[in-house]
């Protein structure tokens, strides 16, 4: 799968991606770093398996980067002191395309299927 696939494959939209990516330069070198790492982090261990939810949580995070940036607020006033709760607390926004979401949700059912088996046999 070359890189255009699995942009698609994970992102959706190509030109909408492509919009993200361009922005994204735009930044000042320093939220484009910072920005980076989240992207980086979040692609590793954000588990959104919707692509436009995806999309839409990157579009959101550089808003915040491109506000943060035209106003002058400090990088660690953004992500906090601890850049992982930062990250962890902005997915939650995202669960509803999060695999684990659905994972949760399987579980639940499968409880409650096993609870009623029970309950019909007891």
């Amino acid at each position: 799968m070359n890189l255009s696939d699995l942009t698609t494959k994970i992102f959706g939209d190509k030109k909408r991606w492509w919009a993200y990516k361009t922005r994204a330069k735009a930044l000042p070198d320093s939220y484009r770093t910072a920005l980076a790492g989240v992207e980086r982090y979040l692609m590793y261990l954000g588990g959104i398996t919707k692509g436009d939810v995806a999309m839409q949580m990157m579009e959101d995070l550089l808003d915040l980067f491109e506000q943060s940036a035209a106003n002058g607020t400090p990088i660690r006033e953004i992500v906090g002191e601890d850049p992982v709760e930062f990250i962890e607390t902005f997915l939650q926004n995202y669960e509803d395309g999060r695999w684990m979401s659905s994972e949760r949700e399987r579980l639940i059912k499968t409880i409650e299927m096993a609870e009623l088996a029970e309950g019909a046999a007891g």
